[in-house]
């Protein structure tokens, strides 16, 4: 599901929503609820459908409910008295009340930045334009199988101005240079970025071929 409304776009494939061309981070549950109540738009969804879905087989209570949805409202900018999105239907539940349309089709103008890559020992992943995550879950677009890191740990995002990493709230947090990510770092071409035990190293290649050292 790739949709776009207001000034935000949402993914279900790559687990991104994005609002005014940023990534918003969301916890996986509020994610969840957000994709459920789009599925469904327009109709209202009963919140015991919501809790059965989100917490299946485990007693939670409504207030679980109102707190995600506050969440999504939050990252959307929406708000219960100036509702564009999520609409509280009284003593029954939400359901998703904004226009949507499907997101364009990927354009020839999205191409991977010339040569920007990350590199993990002998493995390297050409970077697209856009967003990138990286973690465990098979989603990611680095895919990485080690216990310290986090299925979503880290975002990646290629523009055509600059390369930018932020920490999706990883257990065991993102380090660029040794320095803790705390929010949105800018890359340039040699970074070193620890997600847990591991170090990768951000390169681009069209800089790395300007220093080859000319012979004759």
């Amino acid at each position: 599901m790739h949709l776009v409304f207001g000034e935000c776009e949402f993914d279900s494939r790559r687990r991104l929503l994005l609002r005014h061309g940023r990534a918003t981070p969301l916890s996986p549950k509020a994610f969840q609820l957000l994709e459920l109540l789009l599925d469904r738009r327009p109709e209202a969804v009963a919140k015991a459908q919501l809790l059965e879905s989100l917490w299946p087989d485990t007693f939670v209570s409504d207030a679980s409910i109102h707190n995600l949805v506050a969440e999504v409202r939050a990252a959307l900018g929406d708000t219960p008295r100036a509702t564009r999105f999520i609409r509280t239907v009284p003593r029954y539940g939400y359901s998703f009340c904004g226009e949507v349309k499907s997101a364009p089709t990927v354009g020839p103008s999205r191409r991977p930045r010339p040569g920007a890559r990350i590199v993990l020992g002998p493995r390297e992943w050409p970077l697209s334009e856009g967003p990138n995550l990286v973690g465990r879950d098979r989603d990611c677009a680095i895919c990485i199988a080690s216990a310290t890191v986090s299925r979503h740990h880290l975002r990646i995002v290629v523009t055509r101005d600059e390369t930018t990493v932020e920490d999706l709230e990883s257990k065991n947090g993102t380090h660029v240079n040794g320095q803790r990510v705390a929010q949105r770092v800018t890359l340039k071409d040699g970074d070193q970025i620890q997600a847990g035990s591991l170090t990768m190293t951000y390169r681009i290649l069209d800089e790395l071929s300007s220093t080859v050292t000319r012979r004759g």
